[in-house]
């Protein structure tokens, strides 16, 4: 780990971590804590598909812990006749030690379980550590690259989202601190997550107490553009929930006495309109279509907060791939029955990124000066829809044979088949690259096989 086993210790120590180190690919919800973490008897329960066949809610209690060295898991109540992690963390030096997961289970039915289930649990364990030690390591080489910075107090719009969620719990591990914006009556929490969370309405100027003391906001709510077709309706509704709601947030900025310095506003790679093969940088003009359209009012919303002097990045997003939601979840069905399709005739480029990548490039903005104005969150070598289809379904071990023509997608989906399936964007980071960021999944099929977890994953050295 590129990190000193202190460190380490502490990063497994803060909320958010459990759900860090939950792979995309499976199902672990914390239904409630007891006691703190680091004192005997603390508790743990987890609502979790974790382990094959084997699933239902764990109690897990740490009867012991070493400060900075070790701490044990023990289930109490479970679906395992028996289960101990011991997490050990070895220096190695200041600034770099070893991270070792030690585990011990029994199936129930006895021989019966091991039989059916051993192996099955043995894989699932082994890809899932595999994906804990890759994301342990790249956090704290993020995290590690800003040291010399404060750590800040970020607002959050759409923290309970796909990708609000994920960045939330990696800034609390980064020993950040979050304020979740959420819309409507704040839900009572189960346990302590680390974060704060106030109401928050959209449609209304927000009182100058919503961003007192904020360092920073994070502003990614928005109507869910996979969700129904685009009927007028539902256009209305793509466009509303990201104009108003985002001016109301840059002129709130804008007026807020020692406010934040920093604010960051949801965009997408959409804004250049279908471009054929032509290779789209942020000084890459906007081009045609709805979605073009949107993101150019939507980006233009958050004039108001770059004319007071705040640092404003605007989030160019392109395909977040990621099991949990969105383009890559809503595909995977399909295709793990072997009815993967070419979307046209498959030559449309596809501008994709990992979640976890996603999130550090968002962290990179929120700690880099120099990063302003529009940036490409995209990964560096976009690929074509067809070969995308053809690696997504080798990964998987299946045929994908099919191809679905632009007139039964019309049929299909409606008018989002023309201005968002078969829309050619070969978006690339170029300001990222420019300002330092370094992407963990700059292949495809690296990166597909990281999200699912089909492959054994290599921890970055540090």
């Amino acid at each position: 780990m590129p990190a000193s086993a202190d460190d380490v210790f502490a990063w497994h120590a803060r909320p958010g971590a459990f759900a860090r180190l939950t792979p995309p690919w499976e199902t672990a919800d914390v239904l409630g804590v007891e006691g703190a973490f680091g004192t005997p008897g603390y508790r743990v329960s987890v609502r979790t598909k974790l382990v094959g066949p084997v699933g239902g809610t764990m109690v897990a209690e740490h009867p012991s812990f070493t400060p900075g060295r070790e701490f044990r898991d023990v289930q109490r109540r479970g679906p395992f006749a028996y289960w101990e992690h011991t997490h050990r963390f070895l220096p190695d030096g200041p600034e770099a030690s070893t991270l070792e997961d030690h585990i011990e289970f029994r199936l129930p039915l006895g021989p019966l379980g091991k039989l059916f289930g051993g192996g099955m649990v043995e894989r699932r364990l082994a890809a899932m550590f595999a994906y804990r030690h890759a994301v342990t390591a790249s956090d704290l080489r993020r995290h590690a690259a800003f040291r010399d910075r404060p750590r800040l107090r970020v607002a959050i719009t759409g923290s309970r989202g796909l990708l609000g969620a994920e960045l939330t719990h990696f800034l609390t591990c980064g020993g950040h601190r979050v304020r979740r914006l959420v819309r409507g009556d704040v839900p009572k929490a189960t346990y302590d997550d680390g974060t704060e969370s106030v109401p928050w309405n959209p449609n209304a100027a927000p009182p100058p107490e919503l961003l007192a003391g904020c360092d920073a906001v994070v502003h990614l709510a928005g109507d869910n553009l996979a969700d129904g077709r685009w009927t007028e309706r539902k256009r209305r509704a793509i466009r509303d929930s990201r104009v108003t709601p985002t001016r109301l947030l840059a002129e709130a900025v804008a007026k807020a006495p020692n406010g934040p310095r920093v604010f960051l506003s949801g965009s997408a790679v959409g804004i250049y309109g279908d471009r054929g093969d032509e290779v789209l940088t942020e000084e890459s003009a906007p081009g045609s279509g709805f979605l073009a359209d949107v993101c150019r009012e939507w980006e233009a919303a958050a004039t108001p907060a770059a004319d007071a002097g705040t640092r404003v990045a605007l989030l160019r997003t392109g395909i977040v791939l990621t099991p949990r939601g969105g383009a890559l979840a809503k595909q995977l069905p399909a295709f793990r029955a072997g009815g993967g399709a070419v979307l046209g005739d498959g030559t449309q480029w596809f501008a994709w990124v990992t979640s976890g990548d996603w999130v550090g490039a968002v962290h990179h903005a929120l700690m880099t000066d120099a990063v302003r104005g529009p940036v490409n969150v995209t990964a560096p070598h976009p690929v074509t829809n067809g070969t995308f289809t053809e690696t997504l379904a080798r990964v998987l071990h299946r045929p994908a044979l099919l191809r679905l023509p632009r007139s039964v997608l019309r049929v299909m989906f409606g008018a989002m088949a023309d201005e968002a399936l078969l829309t050619s964007l070969r978006a690339v980071p170029r300001k990222l690259l420019e300002t330092g960021f370094v992407f963990d999944h700059a292949d495809a099929e690296a990166a597909l096989r990281y999200v699912l977890g089909c492959s054994r994953v290599t921890v970055p050295a540090p």
